[in-house]
Parts: structure tokens; sequence; C-alpha cells
């Protein structure tokens, strides 16, 4: 039983490391205050609800660690409940590096990056995959999104933790991009035909 949530990360030694570097004393203020989150918040559900891609962190028994990119549209890593996440899991190369780690040590890590807005979210927990149980797929599904559904996973929350905006580099998508490339090149075009008309009646004099 831990005493702190974020104990799920900050193990003794992890403790007696922050001693020696000197940063114990703010990470023991912030236990004191609440420790981290344990639940889904509406600060975290709505962070989930634009977030269309995300890492998840899985090891085997060996304790052999596996990251994994997950991607689908807006909002796709759903929320179940107050505990516990869950997203479809669609078809892909076939390694079943995740399924099988999860088959033997249900320990999970998620790892949420919003790259435009130099923001991520830690998530730490336990999944498991779902295989036979439609009414969960149906729930989770974007019938929009082109993947091929094969199970669900859900991903049950033990704590999690906001980290510092320092050295994100900025990144946007190209739903975001898109849109103001598709201006300026109009802009050009428009600039290009006026340069093209002046050029013409400099001819003409």
């Amino acid at each position: 039983m831990r005493l702190f949530s974020s104990d799920v990360a900050f193990t003794p030694t992890v403790k007696a490391i922050q001693t020696k570097k000197g940063s114990r004393s703010s990470y023991a203020r912030m236990e004191s205050g609440g420790s981290w989150e344990t639940i889904v918040t509406p600060e975290l559900e709505a962070f989930l609800a634009e977030l269309d891609m995300f890492y998840l962190g899985t090891a085997n028994a060996e304790g052999q660690p596996y990251i994994q990119y997950r991607g689908g549209s807006p909002g796709f890593l759903t929320v179940v409940d107050e505990k516990t996440l869950g997203f479809a899991d669609f078809g892909g190369n076939r390694q079943y590096i995740t399924l099988g780690n999860l088959s033997e040590n249900p320990k999970a890590f998620i790892f949420l990056m919003d790259y435009a807005r130099s923001r991520r979210i830690k998530l730490w927990g336990n999944a498991r995959v779902v295989e036979d149980d439609p009414a969960l797929l149906d729930r989770l599904h974007d019938p929009s999104y082109p993947g091929m559904v094969e199970r669900a996973i859900l991903f049950e929350i033990e704590a999690w933790d906001v980290n510092c905006p320092q050295h994100i580099h900025k990144r946007f998508a190209q739903k975001l991009v898109a849109p103001v490339i598709e201006q300026l090149q109009g802009r050009i075009a428009e600039l290009e035909a006026k340069l093209k008309a002046l050029e013409g009646k400099g001819q003409n004099l």
C-alpha cells in the first residue's frame, strides 16, 4: 500500500536520489499537499478530447520495456469512467508485442504529448486487453476513422501528473498547418497575378 499516489514513481531509491540531488524537500511538500491525481478530472478529460495520439509503455515479465505510438481521431483515448481510459486497438504490423507484454505484466504507462501547446501528461496504471466486447468496441470506435478495430485496451489509472513544458519543441499537426499554407499559397497567387498585370501594362506604354 502506497502512502502517496506519487509513490508509484517515487520509489525509495528515487527518493534517496532526490535527497542527494536536493529536490526531495519540494516533492515532499507536493506529497503533503495531496500528491498526484488518481482519477479523471475535467482538466484531463479536456486534454484527451483534443489529442489524436499518445505513447503507450509496457514491459514483459523480465522487465524489458517497450514503447508504442498510438494514433486515431481526436479524443480516441476515451474516458470510460473516473478511473479508466480505453481505446480501440487497430490492426498493425502483427508483432503483438504490447499484447504479449500485457498478458504477463499488466503494468503500463501512457505519455500524452501536446506539441503545439508544449503540454505533457504522464499516467501510471494497469492495462488489459478486451477481445470480445462489441458494446465496448462500439463505444470506443470512431466509424469515420479508417483503421480496422481488432480489440479494445482498457487502462486503469493509478496516478497521473502534469509535466513541466521545458525543452518541448513545438510541432504542429497537418490539419492545423494545411489551412495556413493554403491561405499563403492563395495570397502568393494573387500577388503574382497583380505583378503580371502590372508588367503587362508597362509593356504597353
